[in-house]
């Protein structure tokens, strides 16, 4: 394991239960029956319990676009061409993106990172180059990455949230592009949970039903030639895995380092928790499940973190589009508990 992960790794510690205590207390002194507030009131002690301390709002915001190619999209698993990977992350960089808008509504700051895209965007500002190749290896012939770039894949997204930290992060969303890399996410969900291929791949950008059962096909194919061993995340990542993927786990073992709440998107992020929960079963506390996507192995993924997702609306774009909506929700959890008054401070009579 490299050093620097290493050190991640025992950085993660457990949620503050004194915090927890004292988030759980005031929500029963609110204004409002006990538990009326549902799903809002659990998420705004674990935000308390993630953060250490109760906090009034959650200011700095942001989602992590994580965009790298896969060299399993020569088999044909995808309705777009690989270039357009490439031709999105412009269109992120532009603004013009679903995710752009998102964030803009939540005011929240959009971090694109390029970690492996084979036909690279032109060059901008914003772009946060952490290469690693112009994609990864066709994994339906050997392993998509060697074992040193699925280590540095999760060391780039480590850093990424440190530099994040330091401009100040209350609180970051996942997000994705790679044409090819709901091929991968199936794959590393396969390897983690065992669950059977036909069971967790889904149509990704839309393909019809000859070219699901090859997708199919082809993730067999791959776990075959490559036997990923499921008690090593990084063997998984670096056998049927993307860029990303990595990129994406390095995020969220960083995050929950710093204490900062993560929420996960959809299908890749999931494969990405699925590795990051793999190496740091307590990074799992930090990880907040946006929504439920509507790729079959998604909710595959969320049972095996034991994860409830705050949002079911037949998502499957990625980019970071779910994990806003949850972003949304967690501040306005945050909010209730430290703006709304207590029976005492309102002058209210509490329940007989």
């Amino acid at each position: 394991m490299d050093e620097y992960v290493e050190r991640i790794l025992r950085a993660v510690g457990p949620l503050d239960e004194r915090a927890m205590a004292e988030a759980r207390e005031r929500q029963d002194r609110l204004t409002k029956p006990q538990g009326s507030l549902g799903r809002l009131e659990e998420l705004s002690i674990r935000i308390a319990g993630m953060k250490g301390r109760m906090v009034g709002t959650l200011e700095h915001k942001a989602i992590v676009t994580m965009a790298a190619d896969h060299g399993v999209a020569a088999e044909g698993v995808s309705a777009y061409p690989q270039e357009v990977t490439g031709q999105m992350v412009y269109n992120f960089l532009q603004g013009g993106a679903c995710i752009n808008v998102l964030a803009a509504h939540l005011g929240a700051r959009v971090i694109v990172v390029d970690m492996g895209v084979a036909s690279a965007a032109e060059p901008h500002p914003a772009l946060v180059s952490k290469t690693l190749g112009a994609g990864t290896r066709n994994m339906a012939a050997g392993p998509a990455m060697t074992r040193q770039q699925a280590l540095e894949a999760i060391k780039a997204g480590v850093e990424v949230v440190d530099a994040e930290v330091s401009r100040g992060l209350d609180i970051v969303g996942t997000g994705d592009m790679g044409i090819g890399n709901t091929t991968a996410s199936a794959a590393v969900c396969a390897a983690v949970t065992g669950i059977p291929v036909e069971s967790i791949t889904g149509r990704g950008t839309g393909i019809d039903d000859r070219q699901l059962a090859h997708k199919v096909e082809v993730i067999r194919r791959a776990l075959e030639v490559n036997q990923p061993d499921p008690a090593d995340p990084v063997d998984i990542l670096a056998k049927v895995g993307g860029f990303e993927i990595g990129g994406l786990a390095g995020v969220m073992l960083g995050a929950a380092a710093h204490r900062v709440p993560v929420v996960l998107d959809g299908f890749i992020s999931g494969a990405a928790a699925l590795l990051a929960a793999g190496l740091s079963p307590q990074a799992k506390d930090y990880f907040i499940a946006a929504h439920h996507s509507a790729e079959p192995g998604h909710g595959v993924m969320l049972e095996h973190l034991r994860l409830a997702p705050l949002l079911d609306l037949d998502m499957r774009l990625g980019e970071g589009s779910g994990a806003a909506l949850g972003i949304f929700l967690a501040e306005a959890a945050v909010k209730v508990l430290a703006q709304m008054a207590t029976f005492g401070e309102a002058g209210v009579a509490m329940k007989g």
